[in-house]
């Protein structure tokens, strides 16, 4: 039996031409881009064309890219930076309930150092209000994070009205990119954001490596200290093969976006076929247009999140929940409990299917058959 990997949200498999790339800078490009020496200052060369490669891909400036070890990484720099270096101007951020841990955890340390947070609710699709922003909006308020699109259940947030609501406060706005890149057309001037952030294993990239969109003039701390890498913004030498990597990476995405945005709303389709010709009952999460091609999430009527996955991972269906399982207990999805509230049958029968480079139509189908009788099973 054929293993069906539909986890493309969490993480994917580094493309042949990443690997390719990667491992010819490997053996050949080792100096530390820092040094003057002629070595030293090949790596520089190889090390700003990824820089202008991945700038280009967010129509941005090569100069305000700062690389990071990954979307985490990028997330803390931009809110802790941001907050630290403009606490003497107010302690009020914004945020919403439904952002990745990395940037809510990020947030709900600085509540503890004395900022005020304010954690916005979203409707039953999954998306803010840019009145609520406005409302939320206070003369201290120094940064508003919200991010662009959510990873559990795909729904896009109005980024591009919120930049223009902002235009005229002095708040930094900072948007968590990582699971549109590559997927979404970017323009960090048109959505008007200060910050942004992206990591490369999301679009068949390396792991441990993402960066950080800085408009010119934002004000931003550092978070690490040492030498003067990246114009003094972050310490720490360069990983020239993975930025490499990353820029082939997002080359190929570029190329072929439109390509895969269509081919991935019509595995969208595939699979709901597969449960409607089955007659199991479900009901997708979020919704199908304005949300990320790449992510579906499902409830299934009358299923167990934990008992389901492995029953999917014994079937060779490799999916993910939002809920976190651990030694018989469930953590329900801090997602799903902001769209539906608390206690809400989806938030024990959620799945997210996520989808990428590599599958077929033959894939999804299979996938969408295995996931319909387990459902018939469990049901029983």
């Amino acid at each position: 039996m054929n293993t069906i990997y539909l986890d493309h949200a969490a993480t994917t498999p580094m493309a042949k031409d990443v690997i390719a790339r990667m491992t010819e800078a490997m053996a050949h490009v080792y100096g530390n881009a820092s040094s003057i020496h002629a070595v030293g200052r090949e790596a520089r060369k190889y090390l700003d064309e990824a820089r202008a490669v991945l700038a280009q891909s967010i129509h941005a400036k090569a100069n305000d890219i700062i690389f990071t070890s990954g979307g985490t990484e990028a997330d803390n720099m931009a809110i802790f930076g941001a907050a630290v270096a403009r606490q003497k101007e107010g302690k009020h951020i914004i945020t919403t309930q439904i952002e990745h841990h990395a940037v809510l955890h990020a947030c709900q340390k600085l509540e503890k150092e004395g900022f005020d947070v304010t954690y916005l609710p979203v409707d039953q699709s999954g998306c803010v209000r840019v009145e609520d922003v406005a409302s939320a909006l206070r003369e201290d308020t120094i940064l508003v994070t919200i991010m662009y699109g959510n990873n559990e259940v795909g729904t896009i947030q109005p980024i591009q009205a919120i930049g223009e609501l902002l235009k005229n406060h002095q708040a930094t706005f900072h948007t968590d990119a990582v699971q549109a890149y590559g997927i979404e057309h970017l323009d960090v001037e048109a959505l008007g954001v200060d910050l942004l952030s992206v990591s490369a294993h999301k679009i068949n990239g390396p792991k441990g490596i993402g960066f950080l969109y800085v408009k010119q003039g934002v004000k931003l701390a550092n978070l690490l200290f040492g030498g003067s890498q990246e114009k003094k913004r972050r310490a720490g030498t360069e990983n020239i093969p993975a930025a490499l990597g990353f820029a082939t990476a997002i080359q190929v995405q570029v190329a072929e976006r439109e390509v895969n945005r269509a081919k991935y709303q019509g595995f969208k389709q595939l699979l709901i076929k597969q449960f409607d010709e089955a007659k199991i009952l479900y009901k997708v999460n979020g919704v199908l247009d304005d949300a990320l091609p790449h992510v579906l999430n499902v409830s299934f009527a009358g299923t167990d999140v934990e008992s389901f996955l492995i029953n999917l991972d014994m079937a060779g269906v490799l999916v993910s929940s939002g809920s976190a399982c651990t030694a018989g207990s469930i953590d329900p999805s801090h997602v799903l409990v902001a769209m539906f509230g608390e206690g809400a049958e989806a938030l024990r029968n959620s799945i997210r299917f996520s989808f990428g480079q590599g599958l077929t139509d033959e894939d999804v189908i299979e996938a969408g058959k295995r996931t319909a009788s387990i459902v018939k099973r469990l049901v029983k």
